[in-house]
């Protein structure tokens, strides 16, 4: 029998729905709605590029225009609403989801002691014991109050002192949780502090959780592979998401059906019966223009947001500036259910200034008044964000399509 084809439009406006911009930005953005915001995504990642502002802050923004940072901030370090730890990247996290990331301690655990016995030798366990008891004795800390930095450029964990070895250590197993962020330099502290007992007291089984984390991405992704729900979080193995598809196919609470793909080619994913049945019920996005951080989670996943929505996009920090196609940091540009460019701006605080250095139209985009128009509204809401009042658009902003 064949299976259910959804044309590249409709897949477009389900994806966009589940990822929060299916819907005209609005909403206090701090607070309980802020919170509900994050539960939705899943997670907001983290990252330090502040050019403009930070990823997790653009993210949020781009829901929510009231929002400012401070809102994540008492979220996060006032009402313990949220925990910091690893999905596929660092993020903020749900703290009702905290249960569920013991899988991930217990296999961190397993994975990385003994890499890291390798890396620091025989003191190594000794070392985390030291900084268990400093932690217990003293309260939070960052890594600087244990030892020096690690250098500027480190290549990884092999370059750390003992002491920031051990605090990554015993993070990512578990042990330790993340107070806060200080010139976004993790504090940290005992788990049992930031944690609620009965948070650290509720014990999932492996496969209790393995079903959650899939039912999970599934519900916030909407369609999705079996390697995509796997990705979603990154702790579900491949093999084990595909075992749970087939299995959730098996009982019927999963279909197989078609998207069709940018440029027409199908792509065989696994959906809900009830998300098929209810797309007659979803509707276009509002042609509103909105900057978007290159982490969204609308856009992490480059392949899947090449193929859905055939734009090509990859980061250019590491690549040496002669060599570069864009430019450093260059923020995707998002209207209705296209994207329609992409732009490269920076906000000198210094000067009171966004400054935009170049905007490239995607092929077939046609950059006409009304376009502008939308642009200039967004511009000055991100400058707002930013903390700046004025644009500026250097000479020749506005580039052809490449």
């Amino acid at each position: 029998m064949a299976l259910p084809r959804i044309d590249n439009r409709t897949a477009r406006h389900l994806f966009l729905d589940r990822h929060l911009l299916g819907s005209a930005p609005a909403g206090p953005g701090k607070g309980a709605d802020l919170a509900q915001l994050i539960h939705d995504l899943g997670f907001v990642q983290l990252d330090s590029v502040n050019t403009v502002a930070r990823a997790h802050d653009m993210i949020l923004f781009a829901r929510r225009p009231a929002y400012r940072p401070k809102h994540l901030q008492r979220l996060y370090e006032r009402d313990r609403a949220l925990f910091e730890h690893w999905t596929h990247d660092a993020a903020m996290i749900p703290m009702a989801f905290f249960p569920h990331w013991k899988l991930r301690f217990r296999r961190n655990a397993a994975k990385l002691r003994d890499k890291f016995r390798q890396w620091q030798g025989p003191e190594f366990e000794a070392e985390l014991e030291t900084v268990l008891e400093h932690l217990r004795t003293n309260g939070s800390c960052v890594s600087s109050d244990l030892g020096p930095e690690e250098p500027r450029g480190s290549g990884g964990w092999w370059d750390w002192h003992p002491s920031k070895t051990a605090l990554e250590f015993l993070w990512h197993t578990g042990e330790l949780g993340v107070a806060g962020r200080e010139s976004f330099r993790k504090r940290y502290d005992l788990t049992e502090r930031l944690i609620e007992e009965v948070l650290r007291s509720d014990e999932p089984e492996e496969a209790a959780s393995i079903d959650w984390l899939n039912t999970a991405a599934l519900d916030r992704l909407g369609f999705a592979t079996s390697g995509e729900i796997a990705a979603f979080w990154d702790t579900v193995r491949p093999d084990e998401a595909k075992l749970w598809c087939a299995g959730e196919l098996a009982a019927e609470r999963l279909i197989e059906a078609e998207i069709a793909s940018a440029d027409g080619r199908p792509r065989r994913v696994f959906m809900r019966p009830s998300t098929l049945e209810s797309l007659d019920t979803v509707t276009p996005p509002p042609g509103r223009l909105r900057v978007l951080s290159p982490f969204d989670p609308a856009l992490r996943d480059r392949n899947r947001s090449e193929r859905l929505f055939g734009f090509h996009y990859r980061i250019e920090i590491f690549v040496p500036e002669p060599k570069r196609k864009y430019g450093y940091y260059v923020f995707p540009l998002l209207e209705g259910d296209r994207l329609v460019g992409r732009i490269d701006m920076k906000a000198d605080r210094a000067r009171d200034v966004l400054a935009v250095t170049a905007l490239w139209p995607e092929r077939g985009v046609r950059w006409g008044q009304g376009r502008q128009t939308r642009l200039d509204a967004e511009l000055q809401r991100v400058a707002r964000l930013a903390g700046v009042t004025q644009l500026e658009f250097a000479d020749g902003w506005l580039r052809e399509p490449l």
